[in-house]
């Protein structure tokens, strides 16, 4: 089992290894006390590029997300991945995220069929996980886990210090496995999103697909929880892509907004709360927050007269 472990982190260690030598490179020119650390410092070196790659993944499955009206779904799984993440305290499992995925992706699986089967309404389903996986955890960890530590605390909230070299490498295989996902399902994806009955007339795998963006859904809210923690998953996965509708014009360039939104808040928030000590979760949050209030107040001023 050790040297699967060991053999898993070269994943990341290689990532590191590659990208190292560039962030070394410019840390002379970065601003701050504290920040330029993450630029030569082999662990926040792994903080930042961890936090790099989750942005991209979420503001790829947030902008798929926000037009199939599913932007609530993960906040709900990272509810979910909470409990999984307390069972795994509890248990004394050093793979928190590998339990967390477990939970997340049963969740994502049974929100979907419940969804499609038309037994109940998507909203309603997340709405019942995210409160019952929530409630799960914090009964699991008061009564077998010793209460709310603070490792706990960085789950809830994030913490970069939570980034090890098994989730860095998990990170880089989730990141891959969604960028050639949804190269596939892409096209499938947005006929069904734009006129589903049509696309299941044409033949095409709409159940299937939808599945498997669950899925792939669960996968990237976990990989986003030790960045910005369970309960601000949504600071990340719809709050960019939000912003970007207000200057996109077509799907493409809300993405393509939708990554430089993401990216900003990330290394904006990553800075801040390097140089006050502030929580980095809290933070990006706050600042994709911020982000978004800035673009809508301007979109609302150019265009002061809008139809009802």
């Amino acid at each position: 089992m050790m040297s699967e472990t060991l053999s898993f982190e070269v994943i990341g260690d290689t990532l590191l290894r590659v990208v190292s030598p560039f962030l070394e490179f410019i840390a002379p020119i970065v601003p701050g006390d504290v920040f330029p650390g993450y630029f030569e410092v082999e662990l926040f070196q792994r903080a930042l590029i961890a936090s790099i790659l989750v942005t991209i993944i979420a503001g790829l499955m947030g902008s798929f997300l926000l037009i199939r009206n599913l932007s609530l779904i993960g906040d709900g799984l990272a509810h979910v991945s909470f409990g999984g993440i307390a069972v795994a305290l509890v248990v004394g499992s050093s793979y928190t995220l590998l339990w967390a995925l477990f939970f997340s992706t049963i969740a994502s699986i049974l929100i979907y069929e419940l969804q499609s089967r038309e037994l109940l309404t998507g909203d309603a389903a997340i709405a019942i996980f995210l409160t019952g996986m929530l409630a799960f955890g914090i009964l699991v960890l008061k009564v077998w886990g010793g209460g709310i530590t603070s490792d706990v605390h960085g789950y809830l909230w994030g913490s970069l210090n939570l980034i090890t070299p098994f989730s860095l490498s998990l990170i880089v295989v989730v990141s891959l496995a969604v960028f050639a996902t949804l190269f596939f399902i892409h096209p499938v994806l947005l006929a069904s999103t734009i006129d589903p009955l049509a696309a299941r007339v044409q033949g095409l795998p709409v159940r299937d697909v939808g599945l498997i963006f669950s899925i792939l859904t669960a996968a990237v809210v976990v990989s986003m929880v030790q960045i910005v923690g369970a309960l601000l998953v949504t600071a990340l996965l719809v709050t960019p892509a939000a912003t970007a509708q207000f200057v996109g014009r077509s799907f493409r360039s809300c993405m393509i907004w939708t990554q430089i939104f993401g990216l900003t808040s990330v290394i904006l928030g990553i800075y801040i709360s390097a140089e006050l000590e502030s929580g980095s979760g809290a933070t990006i949050a706050l600042v994709a927050a911020t982000i978004f209030t800035i673009v809508a107040s301007f979109q609302i001023v150019i265009n002061p007269s809008s139809h009802s």
